[in-house]
């Protein structure tokens, strides 16, 4: 029986954000490194950019140090949908980042 062959590194990046629990976030790095590839972060804010409808849950990805990141030029449609599972966004960073990072 032969190996289950890889996952492709986009596979396994919407693979790591879906499973970032409501009201909690990562960093593109922290998604990068989950996916298998620490360093790719740029990639992984690509691919969230053009995630588009996939049920991906790409405004819990942010910046290092809590800041928001970008979506797609829409931050402020990010900090509305991080506000509603409950994050604190003031200007264009997370309040408390450290304690509602998680790990995936």
């Amino acid at each position: 029986m032969s190996p289950e062959p890889r996952k492709p590194f986009a596979a396994r990046v919407f693979d790591a954000v879906r499973a970032i629990p409501s009201g909690r976030v990562a960093t593109y790095g922290d998604v990068a490194a989950a996916a298998g590839r620490p360093g790719a972060a740029r990639a992984v804010g690509t691919l969230m950019a053009n995630a588009g409808p996939r049920r991906i849950p790409a405004h819990r990805v942010v910046a290092a140090g809590g800041a928001l990141g970008g979506y797609g030029g829409h931050e402020a449609e990010k900090a509305a949908l991080l506000r509603a599972e409950g994050i604190t966004v003031v200007g264009r960073r997370i309040r408390g980042f450290a304690a509602i990072r998680c790990e995936i």
